[in-house]
């Protein structure tokens, strides 16, 4: 598959799922505007540097975690290249014994399934069951590259626009961590 940049939406949606368009709409129903890459699924860090090259930004690592009662959850955005220390982020956050949350927990509160985690999925947190938590490194860059809940596109939109018009828009708050 040829990998074209455009920008915003597909004009063809009858082949996407629902969630994918949802992202969309509420982007642009929030006036934000951003850039797309369509591709083969991309499930880790390394298969997404074409992708990266393209949209000229780095996609962070994005990790869907629970305590280990399985009561609390958090969506981390970190650097891709950084490395995750269990252990420094429990301390900051005052949770002991973090792991990876379940596939049938991150389907429940973000509707995304494993290899598409993204910060949009918070968006179908309604009941704000997830906390967020961006590593302060991201919070720095100008762009942020994600997907919009499936592993088949990726969209790259500027953090302002993330930190202030669509987190607002969906009721999360983010904790900024440094790890």
């Amino acid at each position: 598959m040829e990998n074209i940049l455009y920008l915003g939406r597909p004009l063809k949606v009858t082949d996407r799922l629902e969630k994918e368009i949802r992202v969309y709409d509420l982007l642009d129903e929030l006036g934000i505007s951003y850039q797309r890459v369509d591709h083969e699924a991309l499930a880790t860090m390394d298969a997404c540097q074409e992708v990266d090259r393209l949209l000229e930004v780095n996609m962070c690592k994005n990790l869907f975690l629970s305590n280990e009662q399985k009561t609390k959850f958090y969506l981390l955005l970190m650097p891709g290249d950084k490395k995750f220390k269990t252990k420094d982020l429990s301390k900051q956050i005052g949770s002991a014994r973090l792991s990876f949350g379940s596939y049938e927990d991150m389907e429940k509160y973000l509707d995304i399934t494993p290899g598409s985690v993204s910060i949009m999925g918070v968006m179908n947190d309604k009941d704000n069951q997830v906390q967020l938590l961006l590593d302060e490194d991201i919070t720095k860059e100008e762009y942020l590259a994600c997907h919009p809940c499936i592993n088949t596109s990726s969209i790259k939109i500027k953090m302002e626009d993330v930190l202030k018009r669509f987190l607002p828009a969906v009721g999360h708050e983010p904790i900024v961590v440094n790890l």
